[in-house]
Protein backbone atom coordinates (compact mmCIF):
# COMPACT_ATOMS: atom_id res chain seq x y z
CA UNK A 1 0.00 0.00 0.00
CA UNK A 2 1.35 3.69 -1.02
CA UNK A 3 1.02 5.92 1.63
CA UNK A 4 2.14 9.93 2.40
CA UNK A 5 1.99 11.89 5.66
CA UNK A 6 1.32 15.28 5.71
CA UNK A 7 2.38 17.50 8.69
CA UNK A 8 1.19 20.79 10.79
CA UNK A 9 5.17 21.81 10.41
CA UNK A 10 5.63 22.42 14.09
CA UNK A 11 8.35 20.09 16.38
CA UNK A 12 5.61 17.79 17.63
CA UNK A 13 4.16 16.85 14.77
CA UNK A 14 6.92 16.60 12.29
CA UNK A 15 9.32 14.15 15.34
CA UNK A 16 6.09 12.04 15.41
CA UNK A 17 6.13 11.81 11.44
CA UNK A 18 9.59 10.85 11.38
CA UNK A 19 8.93 8.29 13.87
CA UNK A 20 6.18 7.10 12.25
CA UNK A 21 7.64 6.55 8.77
CA UNK A 22 9.97 4.69 10.53
CA UNK A 23 7.32 2.46 11.58
CA UNK A 24 6.04 1.79 8.67
CA UNK A 25 9.68 0.99 7.02
CA UNK A 26 9.41 -2.60 8.75
CA UNK A 27 6.45 -3.60 6.51
CA UNK A 28 5.58 -3.46 3.10
CA UNK A 29 4.36 0.20 2.71
CA UNK A 30 5.70 2.59 0.14
CA UNK A 31 6.12 6.30 0.79
CA UNK A 32 4.47 7.74 -2.09
CA UNK A 33 3.33 11.47 -2.07
CA UNK A 34 2.28 11.60 -5.60
CA UNK A 35 -0.25 8.57 -5.58
CA UNK A 36 -1.13 7.74 -2.17
CA UNK A 37 -3.11 5.22 -1.33
CA UNK A 38 -3.54 6.43 2.37
CA UNK A 39 -3.22 10.10 3.81
CA UNK A 40 -2.09 10.50 7.24
CA UNK A 41 -2.45 14.28 8.46
CA UNK A 42 -0.27 15.01 11.88
CA UNK A 43 -1.42 18.44 13.38
CA UNK A 44 -4.73 19.27 13.53
CA UNK A 45 -8.38 19.66 11.51
CA UNK A 46 -6.29 22.48 9.57
CA UNK A 47 -3.99 20.01 8.71
CA UNK A 48 -6.09 17.91 7.20
CA UNK A 49 -8.37 20.32 5.12
CA UNK A 50 -5.08 21.02 3.38
CA UNK A 51 -4.36 17.49 3.12
CA UNK A 52 -7.42 17.40 1.84
CA UNK A 53 -7.23 20.04 -0.78
CA UNK A 54 -3.56 18.91 -1.69
CA UNK A 55 -4.96 15.77 -3.07
CA UNK A 56 -8.77 16.94 -4.19
CA UNK A 57 -8.07 15.11 -7.74
CA UNK A 58 -7.87 11.79 -5.99
CA UNK A 59 -10.60 11.49 -3.82
CA UNK A 60 -11.96 8.39 -5.69
CA UNK A 61 -8.37 7.02 -5.09
CA UNK A 62 -7.57 8.08 -1.13
CA UNK A 63 -8.78 7.54 2.41
CA UNK A 64 -7.76 10.10 4.83
CA UNK A 65 -7.14 9.88 8.73
CA UNK A 66 -5.92 12.46 11.03
CA UNK A 67 -3.89 12.41 14.52
CA UNK A 68 -4.29 15.31 16.68
CA UNK A 69 -0.78 17.07 17.90
CA UNK A 70 -3.00 20.22 20.06
CA UNK A 71 -6.81 19.46 20.57
CA UNK A 72 -8.85 17.12 19.52
CA UNK A 73 -10.49 17.81 16.12
CA UNK A 74 -13.48 16.54 14.35
CA UNK A 75 -10.76 15.19 11.43
CA UNK A 76 -8.14 14.47 13.91
CA UNK A 77 -8.99 11.96 16.31
CA UNK A 78 -5.84 10.08 17.46
CA UNK A 79 -3.70 11.10 19.51
CA UNK A 80 0.35 10.69 19.39
CA UNK A 81 0.47 8.18 22.06
CA UNK A 82 -1.53 5.58 19.81
CA UNK A 83 1.09 6.25 16.57
CA UNK A 84 2.24 2.69 16.64
CA UNK A 85 -1.09 0.82 17.12
CA UNK A 86 -2.72 3.34 14.26
CA UNK A 87 0.31 1.57 11.75
CA UNK A 88 -0.41 -1.74 12.61
CA UNK A 89 -3.80 -1.14 11.94
CA UNK A 90 -3.26 0.36 8.69
CA UNK A 91 -0.89 -2.60 7.29
CA UNK A 92 -3.29 -4.82 8.38
CA UNK A 93 -6.06 -3.38 6.64
CA UNK A 94 -8.25 -3.51 10.08
CA UNK A 95 -10.00 -0.11 8.90
CA UNK A 96 -13.77 0.81 7.33
CA UNK A 97 -14.22 3.90 5.25
CA UNK A 98 -17.21 6.52 6.18
CA UNK A 99 -17.63 9.07 3.52
CA UNK A 100 -18.82 12.87 3.96
CA UNK A 101 -20.25 14.97 1.80
CA UNK A 102 -18.31 17.98 0.09
CA UNK A 103 -19.07 21.38 -1.54
CA UNK A 104 -19.35 22.57 -4.63
CA UNK A 105 -18.85 26.33 -5.83
CA UNK A 106 -19.10 27.32 -9.11
CA UNK A 107 -18.00 31.31 -9.83
CA UNK A 108 -18.33 32.44 -13.26
CA UNK A 109 -16.90 35.86 -14.24
CA UNK A 110 -17.33 38.10 -17.46
CA UNK A 111 -16.32 36.45 -20.66
CA UNK A 112 -18.16 32.54 -20.03
CA UNK A 113 -14.84 32.12 -17.31
CA UNK A 114 -15.69 29.90 -14.74
CA UNK A 115 -13.85 27.99 -11.75
CA UNK A 116 -14.52 25.21 -9.78
CA UNK A 117 -13.82 24.95 -6.22
CA UNK A 118 -14.49 21.96 -3.59
CA UNK A 119 -14.48 22.44 0.03
CA UNK A 120 -14.58 20.09 2.93
CA UNK A 121 -15.76 22.58 5.67
CA UNK A 122 -17.15 25.38 4.14
CA UNK A 123 -17.20 28.54 1.28
CA UNK A 124 -17.89 32.10 2.53
CA UNK A 125 -18.55 35.53 0.36
CA UNK A 126 -17.76 38.90 1.46
CA UNK A 127 -17.67 42.64 -0.07
CA UNK A 128 -14.36 43.60 -1.20
CA UNK A 129 -14.81 46.68 0.66
CA UNK A 130 -18.33 48.26 -0.07
CA UNK A 131 -22.03 47.46 1.45
CA UNK A 132 -22.85 43.56 -0.16
CA UNK A 133 -25.62 43.15 -1.45
CA UNK A 134 -26.65 39.94 -3.52
CA UNK A 135 -29.83 38.27 -5.12
CA UNK A 136 -29.99 34.42 -3.34
CA UNK A 137 -31.74 32.31 -6.14
CA UNK A 138 -32.88 28.89 -5.16
CA UNK A 139 -33.20 26.24 -7.96
CA UNK A 140 -33.64 28.93 -10.44
CA UNK A 141 -36.42 31.15 -8.45
CA UNK A 142 -35.65 34.38 -6.31
CA UNK A 143 -35.32 33.91 -2.41
CA UNK A 144 -34.48 37.19 -1.07
CA UNK A 145 -32.18 40.11 -1.79
CA UNK A 146 -29.95 39.78 0.89
CA UNK A 147 -28.04 42.63 2.66
CA UNK A 148 -25.18 42.20 5.22
CA UNK A 149 -21.75 41.54 5.82
CA UNK A 150 -21.76 38.26 4.01
CA UNK A 151 -23.28 34.56 3.73
CA UNK A 152 -21.50 31.36 4.55
CA UNK A 153 -22.10 28.17 2.62
CA UNK A 154 -21.38 24.58 4.93
CA UNK A 155 -21.21 21.18 4.21
CA UNK A 156 -22.77 18.64 7.12
CA UNK A 157 -19.48 18.35 8.79
CA UNK A 158 -18.05 21.65 8.23
CA UNK A 159 -21.26 22.91 10.47
CA UNK A 160 -19.46 22.79 13.79
CA UNK A 161 -16.85 25.52 12.07
CA UNK A 162 -17.67 28.89 10.88
CA UNK A 163 -21.08 27.91 10.72
CA UNK A 164 -21.92 27.38 14.29
CA UNK A 165 -20.02 30.56 15.37
CA UNK A 166 -22.80 32.33 13.01
CA UNK A 167 -25.82 30.50 14.68
CA UNK A 168 -26.02 27.74 11.97
CA UNK A 169 -27.29 24.10 13.00
CA UNK A 170 -25.13 21.25 13.67
CA UNK A 171 -25.94 18.67 10.85
CA UNK A 172 -24.83 14.71 11.17
CA UNK A 173 -22.32 14.15 7.86
CA UNK A 174 -24.48 11.33 7.05
CA UNK A 175 -26.76 13.89 5.32
CA UNK A 176 -26.42 14.70 1.97
CA UNK A 177 -27.03 18.35 2.35
CA UNK A 178 -25.49 22.14 2.53
CA UNK A 179 -26.55 24.75 4.79
CA UNK A 180 -26.60 28.74 4.22
CA UNK A 181 -26.18 31.31 6.94
CA UNK A 182 -25.95 34.73 7.41
CA UNK A 183 -23.50 37.12 8.48
CA UNK A 184 -24.75 40.62 10.08
CA UNK A 185 -28.00 40.40 8.29
CA UNK A 186 -30.06 44.37 8.01
CA UNK A 187 -33.37 43.66 8.59
CA UNK A 188 -35.53 46.82 9.41
CA UNK A 189 -38.74 48.77 7.43
CA UNK A 190 -37.09 48.80 3.75
CA UNK A 191 -34.62 45.52 3.74
CA UNK A 192 -35.79 41.91 4.75
CA UNK A 193 -34.27 38.90 4.88
CA UNK A 194 -35.36 35.45 6.43
CA UNK A 195 -32.94 35.58 9.15
CA UNK A 196 -32.58 32.09 9.58
CA UNK A 197 -29.88 29.23 8.38
CA UNK A 198 -31.45 27.53 5.11
CA UNK A 199 -30.37 23.57 5.38
CA UNK A 200 -31.20 22.69 1.33
CA UNK A 201 -30.97 18.47 0.40
CA UNK A 202 -28.45 17.90 -2.10
CA UNK A 203 -30.92 18.23 -5.49
CA UNK A 204 -31.24 21.46 -5.39
CA UNK A 205 -28.99 24.43 -5.95
CA UNK A 206 -28.40 28.20 -4.35
CA UNK A 207 -27.17 31.02 -6.59
CA UNK A 208 -26.04 34.06 -5.51
CA UNK A 209 -25.70 37.13 -7.90
CA UNK A 210 -24.00 40.22 -7.59
CA UNK A 211 -26.41 43.61 -7.44
CA UNK A 212 -24.22 46.16 -6.84
CA UNK A 213 -20.34 45.46 -6.33
CA UNK A 214 -18.97 42.37 -8.66
CA UNK A 215 -15.37 42.20 -6.35
CA UNK A 216 -16.08 39.73 -3.60
CA UNK A 217 -13.68 38.18 -0.74
CA UNK A 218 -14.61 33.88 -0.99
CA UNK A 219 -13.21 31.56 0.66
CA UNK A 220 -12.64 27.81 0.44
CA UNK A 221 -12.12 26.30 3.88
CA UNK A 222 -8.72 27.90 4.52
CA UNK A 223 -8.42 29.46 1.66
CA UNK A 224 -9.74 33.14 0.87
CA UNK A 225 -8.93 35.37 -2.34
CA UNK A 226 -10.75 37.95 -4.11
CA UNK A 227 -12.54 37.63 -6.87
CA UNK A 228 -13.04 40.30 -9.24
CA UNK A 229 -15.81 41.07 -11.95
CA UNK A 230 -18.25 37.82 -10.90
CA UNK A 231 -21.14 37.40 -12.34
CA UNK A 232 -22.66 34.49 -10.09
CA UNK A 233 -21.38 31.86 -7.51
CA UNK A 234 -23.58 29.01 -7.62
CA UNK A 235 -23.54 26.28 -4.84
CA UNK A 236 -24.15 22.57 -4.79
CA UNK A 237 -23.83 19.68 -2.90
CA UNK A 238 -20.66 18.04 -4.49
CA UNK A 239 -21.31 14.56 -6.84
CA UNK A 240 -17.44 14.08 -5.04
CA UNK A 241 -17.19 12.50 -1.36
CA UNK A 242 -14.40 12.42 1.00
CA UNK A 243 -13.11 9.08 2.45
CA UNK A 244 -12.14 8.69 6.05
CA UNK A 245 -10.56 5.78 7.35
CA UNK A 246 -12.48 4.45 10.84
CA UNK A 247 -10.82 1.87 12.86
CA UNK A 248 -13.05 2.35 15.84
CA UNK A 249 -16.19 4.10 17.25
CA UNK A 250 -16.56 7.62 17.22
CA UNK A 251 -19.79 8.46 16.89
CA UNK A 252 -20.27 12.53 15.55
CA UNK A 253 -22.34 13.62 18.67
CA UNK A 254 -19.91 12.23 20.88
CA UNK A 255 -17.30 14.29 19.06
CA UNK A 256 -19.46 17.13 19.65
CA UNK A 257 -19.59 16.75 22.73
CA UNK A 258 -16.11 16.41 23.65
CA UNK A 259 -15.19 19.24 21.44
CA UNK A 260 -17.75 22.16 22.60
CA UNK A 261 -19.07 20.57 26.09
CA UNK A 262 -16.52 18.39 27.71
CA UNK A 263 -13.71 16.25 27.20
Amino acid sequence: MKYAITSRGDEKSDVLRLKMIGYFDDFDMEYDEAEPEIVISIGGDGTLLAAFHEYQRRLDKVTFVGIHTGHLGFYADWRPSEAEKLVFAIVEGKYDTAAYPLLKTTIKYGGNKEKIYLALNESTVKSSGGPFVVDVVINDSHFERFRGDGLCMSTPSGTTAYNKALGGALMHPSIEAMQLTEMASINNRVYRTIGSPLILPKHHSVTLKPVNDKDFQISIDHLSILHRDVHEIRYDVAHQKVMFARFRSFPFWRRVHDSFIEE
